[in-house]
């Protein structure tokens, strides 16, 4: 009997926390509006950037599983010895725009606390919301290369169900 580790999956968890918080956010909200005619201030800023984290946690989660939408066109054309190739040329190229997206979000970041940048609704300080921006893109840059040794080994996703 072989026993199977469990797969450790924080940016899953994560973007599963983001959406219960999005929908608990608007749900109060809504009942607030309704019984009171006025709403909570917060829940744009809040919706708003747990959106954000939402949508880089999906990113991480879609780029481990190979999941991403892509042109699959040269794929299915190629001769097996080619495709590696192709493969190291996608994860080059997410590497360099993920790299760029981590690079400048990073000073971005730094910038907003060292500025002392506060939001405009609540007034906390931005570089909460921004400092995710790096995060995620390590993160998506993570799974993206452990999805390309994957490929590169011939693994398939064992969740994802390929049809032919």
């Amino acid at each position: 009997m072989s026993t199977r580790r469990p797969k450790f999956r924080p940016e899953a968890w994560l973007a599963t926390l983001a959406l219960i918080a999005i929908c608990l956010i608007s749900l109060g909200n809504v009942i607030v509006r309704y019984a009171t005619d006025a709403s909570f201030a917060f829940t744009e800023e809040f919706s708003v950037f747990f959106l954000v984290l939402l949508t880089f946690s999906g990113a991480a989660v879609a780029a481990r599983h190979n999941q991403h939408i892509r042109i699959e066109l040269i794929e299915h054309h190629l001769p097996a010895p080619l495709l590696k190739g192709v493969y190291v040329l996608q994860w080059l190229a997410s590497m360099i725009v993920l790299g760029i997206t981590a690079w400048y979000g990073s000073i971005f970041a730094l910038e907003e606390y060292q500025w002392e940048s506060l939001s405009p609704g609540l007034g906390l300080p931005n570089w909460i919301y921004v400092v995710w921006l790096p995060l995620m893109a390590a993160a998506i840059m993570i799974r993206t290369t452990q999805n390309l040794f994957d490929r590169l080994r011939g693994k398939q996703d064992e969740e994802v169900v390929h049809e032919s």
